[in-house]
């Protein structure tokens, strides 16, 4: 993949990972959506838990297909994001330096790094691809139109390059910004809801 990606870019920026950080300030996942999500709350986010739901894209098709999304009635998910804080710096999680409080910063860095999520230390998650995987982070090299990835291998895995967007060899994992958990529901699942009830009430008066 790494040559795919290479050969793409005509020159690929990969940071090198050393060390990882250290995990005692991470708080767990929890499953959301009956175990089709878990909502990370260091970050705030909630993951769908199948890491491989639409195979390989650019990442143009990457993008569309996260935006129109569903599960469970939840919409409005996303491609994770490697630039919380929008300075342009990339965050390195691997660097023994950064703690996992600076590694908040980078999404997909802080799963492979900070909850240790790899493609052989799947769970909870499942499908987790030992390559590539687009995120929303835009970067334009020279007249490459591009955006970051980061690669789910354990083994090397871990390193962060930026890859042409017109290339489809890469995956995509779908986050959520927020706890689908306090997503309201839908006023059309509440008039279902209170129909019933109403139908329920009338059938008691009834036997009485």
């Amino acid at each position: 993949m790494k040559a795919r990606l290479s050969g793409a870019l005509g020159a690929c920026v990969f940071t090198l990972s050393i060390a990882t950080s250290a995990n005692a300030a991470v708080l767990p996942l929890e499953s959301r959506l009956g175990g089709l999500a878990y909502y990370d709350p260091n970050l705030e986010i909630t993951w769908v838990t199948d890491a491989n739901i639409n195979g390989q894209m650019d990442w143009f098709t990457a993008t569309s297909w996260a935006s129109t999304l569903e599960i469970s009635g939840i919409t409005g998910w996303r491609l994770p994001n490697m630039d919380r804080d929008g300075d342009g710096n990339i965050v390195d999680c691997g660097s023994g330096a950064v703690t996992p409080e600076l590694c908040k910063d980078n999404e997909y860095g802080f799963m492979y790094w900070q909850n240790g999520v790899t493609s052989t230390s799947q769970s909870p998650f499942f499908d987790v691809q030992p390559d590539a995987y687009w995120s929303g982070t835009e970067e334009v090299i020279g007249e490459i139109d591009g955006a970051w990835n980061l690669i789910f291998n354990s083994s090397g895995g871990g390193d962060q390059g930026i890859g042409d967007k017109t290339a489809a060899g890469l995956y995509a994992w779908a986050v959520y910004g927020g706890d689908v958990a306090a997503v309201p529901v839908p006023a059309a699942v509440w008039l279902f809801g209170s129909g019933l009830l109403g139908l329920i009430g009338i059938a008691r008066r009834k036997k009485t």
